[in-house]
């Protein structure tokens, strides 16, 4: 039987505390704009597939969810590849990015059909801001140094896939997404974006704390200076596969289809 949306609502809580949440202290609108779609989009390393867990929890609580097929290539590809799932939303749409897609988000988040923005252990860089740069300043997180070419491809190795991508998922699962992922081009890391939809978008942002793809104080300053409604998941960069409750319960919060 198909539960409704108020004891979906009530697992995803109960979900959300087991997978040790912790709010700080920056609170989001009291009144999100209500939406029912919602927008995923994929970082380096990984396919629109790495949503089904989030997605079978938002479905299963009426939204309507598309992934996006990031084609790594280029910001501009990407950020296009966006705006057109976007331009077929039929309403207001929470738009999520994973990783490198919260650069996607921050530019592509000011399409009128967007309410709100979700950075899952995402990028969130501020309007022609060299992101690259911006990273330097933390800690270089272990996972960089497992990153691999073959020409103009990059990918990550086996080991640091499973070391310091997904570091808190079963070792079977986490070889069938090193399976999977994607090369990104080399070009799609020089790109800088020339908005930033958080500006004028209410945002939320979900920090792992176990992080090794991207350095967990580094997510925490881009939260915070964007005035996101933070939590922290004790979770490897893959919070979206390893907590997919909590994850689902922060972008239902952000489509204004739950308590805060």
């Amino acid at each position: 039987m198909m539960m409704n949306r108020r004891t979906f609502s009530a697992a995803l809580v109960a979900g959300a505390a087991a997978s040790l949440i912790s709010t700080r202290g920056i609170a989001a609108p009291a009144a999100p704009v209500k939406a029912r779609n919602v927008v995923l989009a994929h970082g380096l390393f990984a396919d629109g597939s790495c949503w089904t867990e989030v997605i079978a929890r938002l479905q299963a609580a009426g939204l309507n969810a598309t992934a996006v097929q990031n084609p790594l290539t280029t910001l501009p590809e990407a950020v296009a590849s966006v705006q057109r799932v976007l331009d077929r939303q039929d309403g207001p749409t929470v738009l999520v990015g994973h990783s490198f897609s919260g650069m996607l988000v921050t530019e592509a988040g000011v399409h009128p059909s967007v309410s709100a923005l979700v950075y899952v252990a995402a990028r969130a860089p501020d309007a022609g801001e060299d992101y690259t740069a911006l990273a330097k300043t933390f800690p270089t997180p272990p996972a960089s140094a497992g990153i691999v070419f073959d020409g103009d491809e990059g990918r990550l190795t086996e080991a640091a896939f499973l070391r310091d991508f997904a570091g808190d998922l079963p070792e079977a699962k986490a070889k069938v997404l090193y399976a999977v992922q994607e090369p990104f081009h080399k070009a799609l890391l020089a790109g800088k974006t020339t908005q930033a939809a958080w500006r004028s978008k209410p945002s939320w942002y979900a920090v792992s704390t176990e992080d090794r793809t991207i350095d967990p104080d580094l997510e925490r300053f881009m939260a915070k200076r964007m005035g996101a409604k933070t939590v922290e998941l004790k979770s490897s960069h893959l919070s979206l596969i390893s907590h997919p409750d909590a994850i689902a319960s922060l972008i239902l919060e952000a489509a204004g289809q739950q308590r805060a």
